[in-house]
């Protein structure tokens, strides 16, 4: 039997009630009642009276219950997905008023890989933030750009992603703006042997103990292709790590080689007492600015945008002057 056509007015518009949609949202994150109960502050039973609410008001079960919790069902999680947008666009409402009342004021999330939280062109982009609108609040998180999920950017826990891309993106709810092609570099700590040498060729280094990503990421495929187009086996791997503090540790020694992007010995090259090697590694890799489509940020994260490609600007002009 068809259902009737939903009378929104009278129906949803005066009964629907946003409380009751944050309380729904808790409940799914935690998986029971009682742990949405001690979370939001609030009674057992005053969740379980908003989660009846709502489905009274919709007409269908929200959530399936069992003596293990609670799960939503088709109906919740459809609820739940557009609740989520629903509250986002209300956030971002909430900072476009803060930020127009107060323009050295604001929030801004960032998911960046972990070679660019470490490596200095992020900070550089803060930085330059900073010095323009210091009252500016920039929550920083560390996300893999290069496996092309951006998971973070569609649960809406950060309003751009900023890194290295393996590939192409097709996905239609994202929006991807390649903000410069970096070069990667072997890398070496100040104290290695190879660094006397006149000359040095790939194939010296093919024996030396690298430290590389863990595998199918997109700097180990380039390290790894860059030796086989020379017809020699991949390098030696002596440590597998996605931590820069680990990698510096152990170039430091003076024993292992690495893969950087430029813009770390950019930065920090004297800092950490690393210099690139005089090799190459193929082509540079696409590094980009990514967000959702259909999603107004706020004013304090266009602020931020506007940095990301002014920085990139300085970085290009640099290289061609």
């Amino acid at each position: 039997m068809a259902r009737r056509p939903t009378d929104w007015d009278n129906r949803l518009g005066r009964r629907l009630k946003l409380r009751d949609l944050h309380i729904l949202l808790a409940v799914v994150d935690v998986g029971s009642m009682a742990k949405a109960a001690s979370r939001l502050g609030i009674t057992q039973p005053a969740i379980s009276q908003a989660v009846a609410d709502l489905e009274v008001t919709l007409g269908v079960r929200l959530l399936d219950r069992s003596p293990r919790g609670v799960a939503p069902t088709i109906y919740g999680e459809t609820l739940l997905r557009r609740g989520v947008e629903a509250f986002d666009v209300l956030k971002q409402g909430i900072r476009d008023i803060e930020f127009l009342a107060d323009p050295n004021s604001g929030e801004v999330w960032v998911g960046a890989s972990e070679s660019y939280v470490a490596g200095g062109f992020l900070a550089a982009i803060i930085g330059r933030l900073a010095q323009r609108h210091p009252g500016v609040t920039i929550h920083v998180i560390e996300a893999n750009t290069a496996a092309l999920q951006f998971q973070e950017l569609r649960d809406r826990r950060v309003d751009l992603m900023l890194g290295r891309i393996s590939g192409p993106i097709v996905d239609d709810d994202l929006q991807v703006e390649v903000i410069f092609e970096e070069p990667i570099l072997a890398v070496a700590g100040k104290t290695n042997l190879l660094l006397r040498r006149r000359r040095i060729d790939l194939a010296d280094l093919a024996g030396e103990p690298w430290i590389l990503a863990p595998p199918n990421t997109a700097v180990r495929d380039l390290v790894a292709g860059a030796f086989r187009a020379r017809g020699l086996e991949p390098p030696r791997l002596g440590v597998t790590t996605y931590s820069m503090q680990l990698r510096l540790q152990l170039l430091a020694s003076g024993r292992y080689l690495t893969a950087f992007p430029e813009s770390l010995l950019r930065y920090n090259a004297d800092r950490w007492a690393i210099k690139a090697l005089p090799v190459r590694l193929g082509p540079p890799l696409p590094v980009a600015m990514i967000t959702l489509k259909n999603r107004t940020l706020g004013g304090a994260a266009q602020l931020f945008m506007e940095h990301v490609r002014a920085a990139t600007k300085d970085m290009r002009s640099v290289h061609t002057s």
